[in-house]
């Protein structure tokens, strides 16, 4: 096996002759024609690609808002908090992960979006945060 620069690239494509020829992207592209998660979606239809950016979008800024909740309320019991506070952590890993793999795609406008979608929910609840500090009485 020869390991010489002048090598043709590995194609990642695969066809086993029941499904069609797939490409699997090795650096970030721009392009409507992008596999995210299922295999046909958002199927290189501009709409739907467009619904996926929107649908990473928000799922970013939903991941920051959960990192904020659930407030356990005072004289509740440490067992109910500490599972209430340990399953909105386990949905927001599931989230964080689900995010990573739509990143996975390589797609420039997924990335793109997803870190748009951080910063969003970031200033958001940070700003939230600071004004409510602002307005309580020390």
């Amino acid at each position: 096996m020869s390991h010489d620069k002048d090598d043709a690239p590995m194609s990642m494509s695969m066809n086993n002759g029941t499904m069609d020829t797939m490409v699997m992207h090795m650096t970030f592209f721009w392009s409507k024609e992008v596999v995210m998660l299922f295999n046909g979606w958002p199927n290189g239809e501009l709409k739907m690609y467009i619904s996926a950016l929107a649908f990473v979008l928000f799922l970013a800024v939903f991941v920051e808002f959960l990192s904020i909740f659930p407030v356990v309320k005072p004289g509740s019991s440490p067992i109910v908090g500490g599972l209430i506070h340990a399953s909105f952590y386990g949905l927001r890993m599931a989230l964080v992960y689900l995010l990573m793999l739509c990143v996975m795609s390589y797609n420039v406008g997924i990335f793109v979006f997803v870190v748009i979608g951080h910063i969003i929910g970031f200033f958001v609840v940070k700003y939230r945060v600071i004004s409510k500090s602002r307005t309580d009485p020390v």
